[in-house]
C-alpha cells in the first residue's frame, strides 16, 4: 500500500503535515478529511523524496533543481489540482481572496506555475474578478472551469465550487490513470507487431520472392499480394510514411476546426464502443455539476447554462442548449431534456421529473450521476480489457496471414518441379 505525504489546514487555519497509508489518492484524501483537516497537497512519498533530492549521493541532490530548466511552460494538471483545492480550502477557512492567492504563488513548486498564480493574483487585485482573471489564461483554466468559478462568484460559495472542480479533477485524472494503466500492455504488444512486420515484409519476403520467381507457375492471389507489399515497403517506404505523417497532420488539422470537430463527435457518439461510454460520462458530469450548483443555489437556468460546459461534446451541448431554451420559456426539465436522447435514457428522465416535482433535484442529479460514475467505472474496466485480446487477435491475424501467404506456394513447389 502506498505510502502519502500531505500538507492540510486545521480547523483554526494553522498549517499541518504528515503521512498515511491509502489504497489510492481519492482514498487518502478521504482519510484526511476524516481527520478534520482541508487537504492542501498531496503526494505519494516517493515523490516527495525525489523532489527534495532526499536519498541521492552528494552533488546529485540538486538533480530536481536543475530540472526546472528542461520542464515545459505548462501548468500541469496536478498543479492545477493542488492549486484549486488549496484556494478552496483557504477561502473556507476565512481567508481572503487576495491574501490567499498570495499564499499560493509562494508554496507553487515551479517557477513558472508561480508566475501564472501571481498573475492572477495581480490581476485580482487590479479589481477584475477571479473568473474574468482565470479567463486571460484559456490554457491553463478550461472553460468549465471559468463558468463555474463566475457562478461561484456570483452566489457567494466560491469555495464550494473550487472543492467540487478539485473533486472532478480527482475523478478524471483517476479514471484517466486506469486506462493508460490498461493500454500499456497492448500497445507494447502493437509495436512489437510493427516491428516483426517490418522486418517480415523487409527481409524475409523478399528471400521467398527469389524462390518463387525460379519456379514458372501461377502464385497464390495472397502471395502476390504480401510480395505486391513487401516491394512497395521496401522501394517507398520513406515516401509511404511521409505521405502518411503528412496526411494525419492535414486530417488532425481539419478535425480542429469547427466543422471538423462536430464531424469527428458525430462519430465518436455512433461508435459502437466508445459512444455510449462518452455519453454516459457526460451525463454523469453535467448531473453532478449541474446538482452541486443548484444546491448551492444557483438558479436553473444559470446552472444549465455552467453545467452544459462541462459536457465537452459539441453535439451534446448543442442537445442541450436547445433544452435550456425551452426550460427559459417555462418548460419542465425533465420534459425538456427527453430530446437529448443521446445523453438521457428513459429512466433517467422519469427521475428527473420527479425530482423537480417533489423538490429534490439538486440531491437526485447528485446521485443519478454517484450511481452512473459507478456503473461508468464497470463498463470501463470491461471494453479496456475486451480490448487487450482484439488486439492480440489482430495482430496474430496479420502474421498469421504473412506466413500462410509464403507457405502456400511452398506446398505445391514439388508439383511445379515435376
Amino acid at each position: 500500500m502506498p505510502t502519502f505525504q500531505y500538507k492540510a489546514l486545521q480547523m483554526d487555519g494553522a498549517m499541518t503535515e504528515g503521512r498515511l497509508d491509502a489504497g489510492g489518492r481519492p482514498d487518502a484524501l478521504r482519510q484526511i478529511e476524516t481527520l478534520g483537516l482541508r487537504p492542501v497537497n498531496l503526494v505519494e512519498k516517493a515523490a516527495a523524496a525525489v523532489k527534495s533530492g532526499s536519498g541521492l549521493p552528494a552533488g546529485l541532490g540538486n538533480l530536481g533543481n536543475l530540472s526546472f530548466k528542461f520542464q515545459s511552460r505548462k501548468v500541469s494538471a496536478k498543479a492545477l489540482e493542488n492549486f484549486t483545492r488549496l484556494l478552496s480550502s483557504l477561502l473556507a477557512s476565512g481567508v481572503p481572496l487576495s491574501r490567499a492567492l498570495v499564499i499560493l504563488y509562494k508554496e507553487a513548486s515551479a517557477p513558472f506555475v508561480a508566475a501564472k498564480w501571481r498573475e492572477i493574483h495581480d490581476l485580482v487585485v487590479d479589481g477584475m474578478s477571479l473568473a474574468s482573471a482565470m479567463a486571460k489564461s484559456p490554457d491553463v483554466f478550461p472553460r468549465v472551469y471559468v463558468a463555474m468559478v463566475e457562478a461561484g462568484e456570483a452566489g457567494g460559495f466560491l469555495d464550494v465550487v473550487l472543492a467540487q472542480i478539485a473533486d472532478f479533477q480527482s475523478r478524471e485524472k483517476e479514471l484517466k490513470s486506469k486506462v493508460l494503466t490498461a493500454m500499456i500492455y497492448p500497445c507494447i504488444l502493437l509495436c512489437l507487431a510493427l516491428v516483426v512486420l517490418t522486418v517480415l515484409l523487409v527481409f524475409f519476403i523478399p528471400k521467398f520472392q527469389k524462390v518463387f520467381a525460379s519456379v514458372h507457375g501461377a502464385l497464390p492471389l495472397i502471395t502476390q499480394l504480401i510480395i505486391g507489399v513487401s516491394h512497395l515497403v521496401r522501394s517507398y517506404g520513406l515516401f509511404v510514411a511521409a505521405g502518411l505523417v503528412g496526411a494525419g497532420f492535414l486530417v488532425r488539422t481539419w478535425f480542429a476546426s469547427e466543422k471538423g470537430r462536430r464531424v469527428w463527435e458525430r462519430l465518436v457518439l455512433r461508435s459502437p464502443l466508445v459512444g455510449p461510454l462518452l455519453a454516459q460520462f457526460a451525463m454523469a458530469r453535467f448531473c453532478r455539476m449541474l446538482g452541486t450548483l443548484l444546491g448551492a443555489g444557483v438558479p436553473l437556468v444559470q446552472g444549465l447554462n455552467v453545467a452544459r460546459k462541462s459536457i465537452g461534446n459539441q453535439i451534446l451541448v448543442d442537445a442541450v442548449s436547445q433544452s435550456i431554451q425551452r426550460v427559459q420559456q417555462g418548460g419542465r426539465l425533465g420534459q425538456s431534456l427527453a430530446e437529448c436522447k443521446d445523453l438521457f435514457a428513459g429512466s433517467i428522465l422519469e427521475m428527473i421529473s420527479v425530482a423537480e416535482e417533489s423538490g429534490k433535484l439538486d440531491s437526485e442529479l447528485v446521485r443519478i450521476a454517484s450511481v452512473t460514475e459507478v456503473d461508468l467505472d464497470r463498463h470501463l474496466k470491461t471494453a479496456v480489457a475486451f480490448a487487450e485480446p482484439l488486439m492480440l487477435f489482430l495482430i496474430a491475424g496479420f502474421i498469421g496471414i504473412i506466413f500462410i501467404g509464403m507457405l502456400l506456394p511452398v506446398f505445391s513447389l514439388q508439383d511445379y518441379i515435376k
